[in-house]
């Protein structure tokens, strides 16, 4: 018997409990609603986050709080700032994310005019001699001279001045396959 009298005790505190938190809901609400208005300018999220501190405000000990009023508009400040930074975070992760994309992926047109100017350079390539053909190209991935001369036969003296012909042939030729073209 002692063990049902103390279950129906325990029933009916949390049933003041519920009955108090219920009683300040509705008389703090819209009050914490407006509090939060004054930071957010959203109505919606206004509610959202009031929502939110009235459900950490049902979780704590109400018998602690000294002051309800000046607790709930505390809570609702932190809250409504909380959201202001996780919101200025979760924008410039979007920008970032944006400028990340813009980079790492080219429009379709971007792409279609890279391909056209890289089987240009080809065609270009194919019309010059092996040895042209092999200067330009080892020069332009970085070797040195002397690699150059090694690959073509050549000496080094002269890889200066064949290469400087390849390049000039190469420009006439390109600019006379645009010109066609353009």
């Amino acid at each position: 018997m002692e063990v049902h009298a103390k279950l129906m005790m325990n029933r009916v505190h949390v049933q003041d409990e519920t009955d108090s938190f219920k009683d300040l809901f509705t008389t703090y609400y819209p009050f914490v609603v407006r509090q939060i208005m004054r930071i957010v300018k959203d109505q919606q999220t206004a509610e959202d986050i009031a929502q939110d501190v009235f459900l950490s405000f049902y979780h704590t000990d109400r018998s602690a709080i000294e002051h309800i009023p000046a607790w709930l508009t505390k809570s609702a400040l932190y809250a409504s700032y909380n959201y202001l930074r996780s919101e200025k975070r979760r924008y410039d992760r979007q920008e970032r994310g944006a400028a990340e994309e813009e980079r790492v992926s080219p429009s379709s047109e971007e792409m279609c005019l890279e391909k056209e100017a890289i089987d240009q350079v080809r065609d270009v390539l194919a019309q010059l001699d092996e040895r042209e053909r092999t200067l330009l190209v080892m020069k332009y991935s970085g070797y040195p001279y002397t690699e150059l001369a090694k690959a073509t036969g050549v000496e080094v003296s002269s890889v200066g001045t064949i290469l400087s012909r390849a390049k000039s042939k190469f420009r006439k030729l390109y600019d006379l396959l645009r010109g066609e073209e353009g």
